[in-house]
């Protein structure tokens, strides 16, 4: 598994993970990239998303039915750079995506899914 420096990473979870042979948790991001994507998921969320609900390992969004492109970019960009989260993305009268984390990202759940903005949700699921 290659190393990622801590400033290499998207957050200190994934630095972290990438550096314990036990976890196969990385992203390719760098930093700056990293601020870019984690604002336009916001930016999305503040005019699309309805509502989210957490599980310990899983996080599921429910966006607007307007927002499917804008949901399917988001998931082909984070699937290629965070390959350690699965991405499962409905779509009819509503955009549900559920993302979900390894058990060996246990720990690094609430960090990775904070990047989502569930508190932008106009109501709790």
């Amino acid at each position: 598994m290659p190393i990622i420096n801590q400033s290499d990473a998207c957050c200190s979870s994934c630095a972290s993970a990438a550096n314990d042979t036990a976890l196969a948790i990385a992203c390719s991001l760098g930093a700056s990239d990293f601020k870019e994507r984690v604002a336009g998921i916001r930016e999305l969320a503040s005019r699309h998303l309805l509502s989210s609900r957490r599980e310990p390992l899983r996080l599921h969004l429910t966006y607007g039915a307007a927002a499917l492109p804008e949901v399917q970019d988001l998931v082909a960009k984070e699937a290629d750079c965070c390959a350690f989260l699965e991405f499962d993305l409905r779509a009819g009268d509503r955009v549900e995506l559920t993302i979900t984390a390894p058990e060996s990202a246990a720990l690094a759940a609430d960090e990775l899914f904070a990047h989502f903005a569930p508190e932008l949700a106009r109501s709790a699921a």
